[in-house]
């Protein structure tokens, strides 16, 4: 089984598609590989970098574009047990990521000096989920 890394087309058109012009939240999971996979062309290739170090990596290099656009991290936490969901899904790292609008964050995915950034990430990273979310003001109970 591959992990997903990158969205696929129907899944970056889905997101397109939605409002731009809102708030956004980004659910991220990443699992990280034992060992960093960069291409046979860049500088880090055959280096011995852990997957978590290129990730590393990834977050300080692209972290000027990231508040360029807007972006800010405002949750993290490190995953520590599934108590719900399958046994097999595991999960390094979980943060959430705040952009102004979701036009933010196609800027930033789109920016030249993030898609080069981003072979950090490519190279570290063995699984991940993200997730749009539209921030809610949380009611009495779950749900509300």
């Amino acid at each position: 089984m591959t992990g997903s890394i990158d969205p696929t087309r129907p899944q970056f058109e889905a997101f397109k598609a939605l409002p731009r012009d809102t708030p956004i939240q980004m659910l991220n999971l990443v699992r990280v590989k034992p060992l960093a996979d960069y291409p046979a062309d860049h500088p880090n290739h055959g280096k011995g970098m852990s997957g978590l170090d290129a990730y590393r990596a990834y977050g300080r290099e692209s972290a000027e574009v990231f508040q360029r656009v807007g972006g800010k991290q405002i949750w993290a936490g490190r995953p520590e047990a599934v108590v719900t969901g399958p046994n097999d899904e595991r999960w390094d790292l979980a943060f959430i990521a705040e952009y102004p609008n979701a036009g933010a964050f196609l800027a930033m995915v789109t920016d030249p000096a993030y898609r080069e950034i981003v072979k950090h990430r490519t190279a570290g990273v063995a699984d991940s989920r993200l997730i749009r979310l539209a921030p809610l003001t949380p009611g009495e109970g779950f749900g509300e």
